[in-house]
């Protein structure tokens, strides 16, 4: 009778431990399970604004009459009609367009790629007052990027200004 108390004892012990083990191991593959998600979920992020455009530069030359033109150098990961890089705008301080270059076509092996827009009306008042201009852009799948290119009206020299990243 002893001997089978001992067995049953035993093995009720080894039963508990199998649980506790088990327990154990069910946590480890949760969290397991949660580190996966989390990497999975950085790596779906970073894909995502690792391909906006980048505004690499920007040169705005006055050609009289408060019209000047504007020439923007960009950046972006174009595959083809499906995903490029399809347009960038000036716009001030407000938000108001002051002009917009629409790009019909990718630029698959064109990168970086220069573009210009002529005519664009920037009144006086902005140059006298200095007042701060975005460069925007735009690509088909992430839409316009939040990383704009600033163009400090005054810093204007001889009717020009030339702005780098």
């Amino acid at each position: 009778m002893k001997h089978d108390q001992r067995v049953n004892a035993s093995i009720g012990s080894s039963l508990n431990n199998k649980k506790i083990i088990q327990k154990k191991l069910n946590q480890k593959i949760l969290s397991l399970k949660k580190l996966s998600l989390g990497l999975i979920s950085l790596c779906l992020a970073s894909s995502l604004y690792a391909n906006d455009v980048n505004i690499l530069a920007a040169d705005l030359k006055h050609q009289g009459n408060n019209t000047w033109s504007l020439s923007v150098t960009l950046k972006h990961d174009d595959t083809g009609w499906d995903h490029y890089a399809d347009n960038w705008r000036l716009v001030d301080s407000q938000g108001k367009v002051l002009g917009d270059r629409v790009l019909y076509h990718p630029h698959v092996n064109e990168q970086p790629f220069t573009r210009s827009l002529n005519g664009i009306q920037i009144p006086a008042a902005k140059l006298n007052t200095g007042e701060t201009l975005y460069v925007e852009a735009h690509d088909k799948v992430h839409g316009w990027t939040k990383n704009r290119l600033v163009l400090d009206l005054s810093l204007v020299k001889n009717g020009r200004l030339q702005q780098k990243r």
